[in-house]
């Protein structure tokens, strides 16, 4: 089978990136040939296919111009992108499309010339974007639902995007847009949703419930088995960003001066959070900085228990999988998609508010044989997040929207 995998970045950028380039990867493994689709950028992974790519944007700050309104109109629909992978389908006559974050940088412009050639389109749902104009609901520190019922203006009103009015102006404009010729949910075969969490809350948004379907992300199988005794340290890795909630976090290691927290990652926060920790002499809490690979297992299997302090509806929650995965147990807050991994006190354990966040804290670092065991448990639970089973979940799938189509 060719299959055509889109997304807006050739390379890791986030979560979503490392699950579109280990997809190819899997798909490539069961012989079929897949082609990819994105965006021209010097941090791609080189591929016969970028000539096809579409051409880099930066919209880290939109200010008034005569370029910052093109790349606004190709934010609503571009026509680069639309006569690229027609030239791509002409080309290659792929027999199916599977999409991941297109937004912006690609644009839905392409959805209806993959219709209009009869290819089925699959698309895995990574964050809110399909029904929130920041991609998060959540804003000012706290989960938000004020656009429900297409009330994108409130975007606006909050400043939901950068803090900024013009930011969020465009936002609320594009969703509007998109919604008014309903580009996605016309040409969408099947929304692949993470979790069954985000399936209900597509749903609660008006997505139509019969092209939703709930299949977890797969774990790669490039863990080593690297054998670390337990240390005496704590781990949270990850994105640093205010909806990860790790201010509340190191605010808790102030009353546990005699466990280490360790912090692996980088993101928008880690300034202010290092000037925190630095201001408030925090000597237990410590940032390694961004970490990958084989340094940042060993850093995981040395820890006692990850901690996972999320204040916003996680979409899955991979990192937990990924502890998972070199026998580490997790606390974490229960928040979306994360109550569909931890089986409360049989693979982890949840925490409701601050006070509570100390606690277990204080209460699992105390039981390092508690911390194996369910390390153990949770390593065993990962099974079931196998790449195969994933593969022919996934398979079940591109067959029904085939018959589909």
């Amino acid at each position: 089978m060719k299959i055509l995998n889109i997304n807006k970045f050739h390379f890791i950028q986030g979560g979503a990136d490392r699950h579109y380039l280990d997809l190819g990867k899997l798909l490539e493994k069961h012989g079929h040939t897949v082609i990819p689709f994105s965006m021209r950028n010097k941090k791609n992974l080189p591929t016969p296919y970028r000539k096809y790519f579409v051409s880099e944007v930066n919209l880290e700050k939109p200010r008034f111009s005569f370029s910052a309104l093109k790349i606004i109109g190709r934010i609503f629909y571009s026509l680069e992108a639309r006569a690229k992978i027609k030239a791509l389908i002409k080309k290659e006559k792929p027999d199916l499309a599977h999409l991941h974050n297109i937004y912006h940088q690609i644009s839905p412009s392409i959805l209806g010339v993959l219709h209009k050639n009869e290819i089925p389109i699959i698309m895995t749902v990574h964050d809110y974007k399909l029904i929130c104009p920041n991609y998060q609901l959540f804003q000012k520190n706290k989960i938000c639902e004020k656009c429900k019922g297409g009330k994108y203006y409130q975007c606006v009103f909050n400043k939901c995007v950068k803090n900024l009015y013009l930011a969020s102006s465009i936002s609320m404009f594009e969703m509007y847009f998109h919604k008014l010729f309903k580009f996605y949910e016309r040409y969408v075969n099947i929304f692949i949703c993470p979790s069954k969490f985000m399936a209900k809350k597509l749903q609660e948004w008006g997505i139509p419930e019969y092209k939703l379907v709930a299949l977890p992300h797969f774990v790669t199988e490039n863990a080593k088995n690297i054998q670390t005794p337990l240390k005496d340290y704590i781990l949270a890795f990850g994105r640093i960003s205010p909806e990860k909630g790790l201010d509340r976090l190191i605010k808790a290691m102030a009353d546990l001066p005699e466990i280490k927290l360790k912090i692996a990652g980088d993101g928008p926060e880690k300034k202010s959070l290092e000037n925190y920790v630095r201001k408030n002499n925090l000597t237990n809490v410590q940032f390694l900085g961004y970490k990958k690979g084989e340094e940042l297992q060993k850093i995981i299997s040395g820890c006692r228990f990850v901690v996972i302090p999320s204040i916003w509806q996680e979409v899955f929650g991979l990192v937990i999988l990924e502890a998972f995965r070199l026998g580490k147990t997790a606390l974490a807050a229960n928040r979306g998609g994360i109550s569909e991994i931890i089986q409360e006190g049989n693979t982890g354990f949840f925490f409701k508010k601050q006070n509570d966040l100390g606690q277990k804290i204080q209460s699992l670092y105390d039981n390092p044989g508690l911390c194996e065991e369910l390390g153990k448990r949770a390593q065993k639970k990962v099974l079931k997040y196998d790449p195969e089973i994933f593969y022919q979940k996934l398979l079940k799938i591109y067959r029904f929207a085939q018959n589909k189509k």
